[in-house]
């Protein structure tokens, strides 16, 4: 096997994407490629890709995604864009993942249970949003069901929270507030039935 070609890739051009026999086959930090000595025509054999593959990518991936959580809490779903955003091999990502899953890096679960309590703490929405929203993380239903029915969201007095919060020195019997008020609770994702009975009810 020879390698055909190189290209430099990333935001900082510190990573190179390098292409055996014509196909692109990994892609490896700027520190590594000089140390493994790389370069267009240099011939490589089957053991030499796969120490590159399952030794130096594994290690630069791990490192790479544990930075990555270090900064905040994340997803499992965050990390595998973020992995793979730096062009690293599915193969090599599930292994990280299943690492850092085992060393509690990465826990769904608690993911969800900080995103809803600082969703509800700074903007309050609907259930029905709050999953709608963890299940385009990714987040499994069960998961999403276990901790939501752990939270006392009782959404009449959410909607009233929201009203008095954002409409309070505003007569709601003004159709154009009332109206507003409505559309806001809308794009929370309250139901329709329930904002005009609780907006009803507070003019």
């Amino acid at each position: 096997m020879k390698i055909t070609r190189i290209e430099r890739i990333g935001k900082k051009k510190d990573k190179y994407l390098i292409y055996i026999d014509g196909e692109r086959s990994f892609s490896i930090r700027e520190e590594d490629y000089f140390k493994l000595n790389l370069y267009e025509k240099k011939e490589v054999t089957q053991e030499e890709l796969e120490l590159i593959r399952n030794d130096i990518l594994y290690n630069s991936a791990r490192s790479a995604a544990i930075r990555y959580v270090s900064l905040m809490l994340r997803c499992e779903s965050e990390v595998r864009n973020k992995l793979k955003t730096d062009g690293y091999e599915q193969s090599t990502i599930d292994k990280v993942i299943e690492d850092l899953k085992s060393l509690g890096y990465i826990n769904d679960k608690l993911y969800a249970q900080k995103y809803v309590y600082d969703r509800m703490k700074l903007k309050p929405k609907s259930k029905r949003l709050l999953r709608f929203e963890l299940q385009k993380r990714g987040i499994s239903t069960e998961d999403i069901e276990e901790v939501l029915s752990d939270f006392k969201m009782n959404e009449q007095d959410i909607i009233e929270s929201l009203i008095k919060r954002k409409f309070g020195k505003y007569d709601l019997n003004d159709p154009k507030i009332y109206k507003r008020a409505f559309s806001f609770l809308v794009y929370r994702g309250f139901n329709t039935e329930l904002i005009n009975e609780v907006l009803n009810k507070m003019k």
